[in-house]
């Protein structure tokens, strides 16, 4: 909110807030992880910028409400069937990633996760006791109408980058990565102007490590790009770097009534974490990119992002570093003075 209100300054825009709980505050205040007064904000808004839910005081796995459920219900309500998690390297970062350095070169990929089917969302999804013992099931279930829309978003994407597209699956061995791969392979028909290549999920989770620089654009299913994604944050040296959108549509520029109607959702791609939680450490970086994220899919204003953007890059080379991503005997700023010299780079 500070970048964006240094974003206002330079540009003149006004932006209106609205705020509501959800996650462990909302079931602590209101017994639910979404109360419907936070989906009304929602649903009034054209964008939604969210922080993070859980913690150890609601890790209980017999428990009826769990924080997540408000990011889950928040998705399923607004039709965010498409999560972007872009993955850049920044060269000033590169020992702050597990990888060797001439690994790391080039690295610049978009990962594109279903977000509303598969095993998170199938039926039946329950747990119950039998005379042989406990017993759990969960259903990974997609249709041709949810596995379409999401890689023709991977081909759109792919087309405005370096024009490949690795689509992932586990088609050897599962019934429904095989229905994925079919009409991946459909759909690209449509757009010869892409290279489509099919991967497994297990090679491409080693391929991430071994030579990422090879991947544009990845699309796969809610699980597999859950996992994916994770891995791949340390090829940027800290989740605390990797910003996330979760999308209804592709929107254009001028389409602004579908997007009020629907709003995107932006976040960073790390939980709240309660390890470092007011000791003022923490990395902003991630959360700041998810708004120019916001800027750019909801609202059109490219040179707003750019300036965010850029911002960030001049400050890591300039040398601010968080405690995450600093060298051994670097020196390290906090959490409210990364968020300073950024909109003050943007302002």
């Amino acid at each position: 909110m500070k970048v964006l209100d240094a974003v206002r300054h330079r540009y003149g825009h006004v932006f209106e807030w609205g705020t509501g709980p959800v996650g462990g505050a909302a079931i602590d205040a209101y017994g639910t992880a979404l109360p419907q007064a936070t989906l009304d904000v929602v649903l009034q808004s054209d964008a939604v910028l969210f922080g993070a839910v859980g913690g150890p005081k609601w890790d209980d796995p017999k428990a009826r409400v769990r924080p997540e459920q408000g990011i889950l219900a928040l998705r399923k309500s607004l039709g965010l069937f498409a999560n972007l998690r872009p993955v850049k390297m920044y060269p000033q970062l590169s020992h702050a990633s597990p990888l060797r350095p001439d690994r790391l070169k080039g690295v610049d990929l978009l990962i594109i996760r279903e977000l509303t089917g598969g095993l998170y969302f199938g039926k039946p999804k329950k747990r119950w006791a039998t005379s042989r013992g406990r017993r759990a099931v969960d259903t990974l279930s997609y249709s041709e109408k949810e596995i379409a829309r999401v890689v023709r978003v991977g081909f759109e994407l792919a087309r405005e980058r370096r024009k490949r597209l690795h689509s992932v699956d586990k088609m050897n061995v599962m019934e429904s990565s095989r229905l994925w791969r079919e009409i991946a392979t459909e759909i690209g028909r449509e757009y010869p102007d892409v290279e489509l290549r099919h991967m497994l999920a297990d090679t491409a989770s080693m391929q991430l490590v071994v030579n990422p620089a090879q991947f544009d654009v990845l699309v796969t299913e809610n699980t597999f790009g859950d996992i994916l994604s994770d891995e791949a944050s340390v090829l940027g040296g800290s989740m605390g770097m990797l910003p996330s959108a979760s999308l209804s549509a592709l929107p254009s520029t001028d389409d602004r009534r579908s997007r009020k109607k629907q709003p995107a959702l932006y976040e960073p791609i790390h939980g709240s974490a309660p390890d470092i939680a007011g000791q003022g450490i923490a990395n902003p970086i991630a959360a700041i990119l998810s708004a120019a994220m916001m800027l750019r899919w909801s609202f059109g204003l490219h040179a707003e992002a750019n300036a965010i953007e850029g911002a960030v890059e001049g400050v890591l080379a300039e040398g601010y570093r968080t405690r995450d991503i600093a060298a051994p005997g670097e020196k390290a700023i906090g959490t409210t003075a990364m968020g300073d010299v950024i909109a003050g780079r943007v302002a």
